[in-house]
């Protein structure tokens, strides 16, 4: 499984992106959250990847945070979504408002999302429901989840693994700046 890449932006054309990695091309498609926060062409990029195989095609699907990787996981595990529909509802909804739509039972908000009916939003709201926790932005703030996300993705950009990254990311204050955090979160890594 590929489960990330680095490389430099290529190409893009909502909701797919190529990323160059050494001469290699792969096309990703990624929310459009994801997708507004990419380096312009030329620029380069970390994706976390989730790799879909099916009989006829395997796709990349790739998200800059590790809470829209395990939602989108989380959502694909659900009887009746399908990849194109996780990546619809992550298009639509931010991992923080989806999980407060879980967490106060709010299918209004599912609905508001293309290609999502009334059924499926309930259904959506009852098989997440204990699955999208703290974890997923409800009790932090956007700008503390997104700080977190890029001192996360430095690590990773250093060569550290995902688990020694959110170890050390975990250990950070909430309202700590990317460039401390990160000078913090190495000094942690070094003992």
């Amino acid at each position: 499984m590929i489960g990330r890449l680095t490389g430099i932006v290529a190409a893009k054309a909502p909701p797919q992106v190529l990323v160059d990695v050494q001469g290699v091309g792969y096309e990703v498609d990624v929310p459009m959250s994801t997708f507004c926060a990419l380096p312009p062409t030329g620029g380069a990029v970390t994706l976390l990847t989730h790799q879909v195989v099916r009989e006829d095609a395997h796709v990349l699907f790739g998200f800059l945070s590790h809470e829209e990787r395990e939602a989108f996981r989380q959502l694909i595990k659900i009887s009746g979504v399908g990849p194109r529909t996780a990546l619809s509802l992550l298009s639509g909804l931010s991992v923080a408002e989806l999980s407060a739509a879980v967490a106060q039972q709010q299918p209004g908000r599912l609905v508001k999302v293309p290609g999502i009916g009334k059924k499926t939003a309930e259904r959506l709201l009852l098989e997440l429901k204990g699955k999208l926790g703290d974890g997923f932005g409800t009790s932090v703030g956007t700008n503390t989840v997104g700080t977190h996300a890029d001192i996360n993705q430095a690590l990773l950009a250093l060569g550290y693994s995902e688990r020694e990254a959110e170890a050390a990311t975990k250990a950070l204050p909430a309202d700590v700046a990317v460039s401390e955090g990160i000078r913090l979160a190495l000094k942690a890594l070094s003992r």
